[in-house]
């Protein structure tokens, strides 16, 4: 297994600490977002440079661990849009930068009409759909002319919330600079979990080529909602999903979140018992 982590779960440490609390852990790979792990840095458009993205991946790279995403998740469809304008410049800005990260995705979901992200049937509108195939568009744009992926999250509270949304997205931006993170828990609800075969299978059918990274956590069913948990304390069926990629996906990076503290190991030692008995 390729297996990492979301960096903001270990907390707000420095460049330095927050590189060997990962290596501590046995961890080669994260999910790095600036803003989350960094916020003293204080983050704006026109903060970026080469040398922030040197000098944050050379430090990584001194405990060999890979700056496998550049989490930049932000509201792509914002309502205000001045403010959607500024939230895709800023996108814009980690991908111009990336591969001085030593990284090659930057990531994100597909956002929410209003500007309180949370759930809600009005992201689920054909109007809402569109506006997030023109922000992916203008994205995807960028990345082309520097070699990066824009890494799309679909999500069940969000305009691109199944399999089949996000294949239609992937068939609206029809641009190899556009590949998919696959969350395997996002994409479940309380009316829908028990069919998780069916549901990966489908995901696995219509966009299991361009899935570049997976995410792990897990969900238990605590008063009719479904809640997140560490990998290996609900009820996601890692058996059949790791069947699904171990051999279509070689060495793909599997960063565990939702997940801290002694739950960090416990996850990963499960998700390793897991994938070798598959």
């Amino acid at each position: 297994m390729n297996i990492g982590i979301r960096a903001h779960d270990l907390g707000n440490l420095s460049i330095e600490k927050l590189a060997e609390s990962v290596a501590r852990n046995g961890i080669k790979a994260v999910q790095l977002a600036l803003t989350k792990s960094f916020p003293e840095l204080n983050l704006q458009i026109g903060s970026l440079s080469p040398g922030l993205g040197q000098y944050i991946r050379d430090i990584f790279h001194k405990y060999n661990i890979q700056i496998a995403v550049l989490g930049c998740y932000v509201n792509i469809i914002h309502p205000d849009l001045k403010e959607r304008h500024r939230l895709l410049e800023f996108f814009k800005e980690h991908i111009r930068y990336a591969r001085d990260f030593g990284c090659s995705v930057v990531g994100t979901e597909t956002g929410n009409v209003h500007v309180e992200m949370g759930y809600t049937p009005d992201n689920f509108s054909e109007k809402a759909f569109i506006e997030v195939v023109k922000s992916v568009r203008e994205l995807v744009e960028e990345a082309e002319k520097f070699g990066v992926i824009v890494g799309i999250e679909p999500g069940v509270n969000h305009p691109v919330y199944s399999p089949r949304m996000m294949k239609r997205l992937l068939d609206e931006v029809p641009s190899n600079n556009l590949q998919v993170i696959f969350d395997p828990a996002n994409l479940l609800t309380v009316e829908n979990y028990t069919h998780q075969e069916e549901i990966f299978c489908e995901a696995m059918e219509l966009f299991g080529d361009h899935i570049v990274v997976i995410h792990a956590k897990d969900f238990v069913i605590e008063n009719n909602k479904l809640v997140f948990v560490p990998a290996g304390k609900g009820l996601l069926n890692y058996r059949v999903l790791f069947k699904m990629i171990k051999y279509k996906k070689p060495y793909i990076n599997i960063l565990v979140e939702n997940t801290k503290g002694f739950d960090i190991n416990k996850s990963i030692e499960y998700l390793e018992r897991v994938y070798e008995t598959v």
